[in-house]
């Protein structure tokens, strides 16, 4: 007698069983999934070019050939070699007008691509003509913005003239600047000082006492600085970087410990200056009153360093990611010089009391360049506290830097993070793999007020616009041979 077989199919078990499912669909599906008492994972992933038909397009012409990626990949090689080999050294102080290329009288430097006095936002329009009458251009404010608006003033990118400024990022000729010289390969970055974190220019804070503290600045801060540096000589950044990075800053916006180093390397040298006791002490408080003094510091390394690999034929190695409250822009190595802008936008993060997110201005400065490089918020996972002041969780700060490492070309052995078992910073962000992947690069950024006048009300976590990585893209792939048409 025959028995018929009463045992499950393998299709008709599986439904039977607890299943496991992983979503690469929409995250919403989730919710489906797990009302059916499923395990769901949902995989973080998005379409090449993040579904955008002209990404896509620029992506598939930048991998048209073996040959064509093998000459990018060698070219990404070079260019990131010459950011990691670079050696930054402080080895100065001077005047904007005496020391920064195309500098005028009647020169202003601003953060982010070019924009004219007529598209800038509050808190530029605030900084402008804030620094028109610390210059004696104009006798008031009011007087100043008709100036600003008159033709007289040339507006520059502090980019296009080797600098970087932080959030407003203005910078005129009577104010003194970092100097700071590439070693490896001789070229010079420049960037001002920091106004520390009270009611400040490159906030957009304009009134008489941010006047007078940058006339102080320019009479005692900034010529006590370059004595100190005449005495010292030059001074290691890239040294004082690694070594902040190990001791919990990632030296953006968390830079506790770059400041100690830095006025350490500096206080023998302000001593010897030849300024009273009482200004010695006035400079000693001021540095005392913020963290922040070192901040312009390592932007102005990292420019150094990234401005070496400008110029590298086929190269689609970022150098630049700057924003001027309107606009995001990005130049890449083997573009020299050419901008790729998008909109700016919101930074999410905690609010100071008293102000709502409606409140804040959108994403300026050029202390993106620090991200460019590979710390700021490319090193979250060395300075786990600074969630308190960006927002967001340890585990999340650990994992930026992972992601980060998705979308850049190198790891620097030259500044490394303890928590990462000394991982090297996370260096050269290719555009192809921005657009491959869809992780688009952190930036952990201060908020400042959209209104002229008011100053940083919070900080928080923003990114580029994905559409500045596709007009970049685009021109890369017409410029190698590729066809993004």
């Amino acid at each position: 007698m025959s028995t018929e077989n009463t045992e499950p199919t393998p299709a008709a078990a599986l439904f039977g069983s607890d299943l496991s499912v992983v979503n690469v669909g929409l995250a919403m599906f989730d919710e489906d999934i797990k009302a059916q008492h499923a395990q769901v994972t949902t995989l973080d992933w998005t379409p090449p070019g993040g579904g955008n038909p002209d990404a896509a397009r620029a992506l598939n012409a930048l991998e048209a050939s073996p040959e064509l990626t093998a000459r990018i990949d060698a070219a990404n090689a070079e260019a990131v070699e010459r950011i990691m080999s670079a050696r930054p050294m402080l080895v100065g102080f001077g005047r904007a007008l005496d020391v920064v290329p195309g500098m005028t009288p009647t020169t202003i430097l601003h953060s982010g691509p070019p924009i004219t006095w007529d598209r800038m936002n509050g808190p530029m329009k605030g900084a402008v003509t804030g620094a028109l009458v610390f210059e004696g251009l104009a006798k008031d404010l009011d007087e100043a913005a008709e100036v600003a608006a008159s033709g007289q003033i040339t507006f520059r990118p502090c980019h296009e003239a080797n600098a970087v400024g932080s959030m407003a990022g203005v910078t005129s000729a009577s104010m003194y600047v970092h100097i700071v010289r590439n070693e490896t390969h001789g070229n010079t970055a420049y960037t001002n000082l920091s106004e520390q974190m009270a009611k400040i220019l490159r906030m957009g804070a304009n009134d008489l006492s941010v006047v007078d503290r940058l006339i102080w600045m320019r009479d005692v801060f900034g010529p006590m600085l370059k004595e100190a540096v005449e005495f010292t000589g030059p001074i290691d950044l890239r040294l004082l970087l690694s070594q902040a990075i190990h001791m919990g800053d990632e030296c953006h916006n968390r830079n506790g410990a770059g400041t100690l180093l830095l006025f350490q390397a500096l206080a023998p040298g302000m001593l010897r200056s030849s300024f009273t006791t009482e200004q010695k002490k006035e400079v000693f408080d001021f540095v005392a009153s913020s963290d922040y003094f070192s901040g312009p510091t390592w932007m102005a390394v990292a420019k150094a360093a990234l401005d070496a690999a400008d110029g590298v034929e086929n190269s689609t190695v970022v150098t630049t990611m700057a924003r001027n409250g309107v606009e995001f822009g990005i130049r890449v190595a083997g573009l020299p010089g050419q901008w790729f802008t998008g909109p700016a936008q919101k930074v999410v993060g905690p609010m100071f009391a008293g102000y709502k997110p409606e409140d804040s201005g959108l994403d300026i400065g050029d202390s993106a360049i620090t991200e460019t490089y590979g710390f700021g918020g490319f090193a979250m996972s060395a300075a786990p506290a600074i969630v308190a002041l960006v927002g967001g969780t340890v585990a999340e700060a650990m994992g930026y830097t992972r992601d980060m490492g998705e979308i850049t070309t190198a790891q620097n052995p030259n500044v490394t993070i303890p928590a990462l078992d000394f991982q090297g910073l996370p260096t050269g962000i290719d555009v192809r793999k921005v657009l491959d992947t869809g992780i688009l690069p952190i930036i952990n950024t201060a908020i400042a007020h959209k209104d002229a006048g008011i100053g940083m009300i919070g900080a928080g976590i923003t990114h580029p616009p994905a559409e500045a990585f596709t007009k970049a893209a685009t021109a890369l792939a017409d410029a190698f041979g590729g066809s993004s048409s």
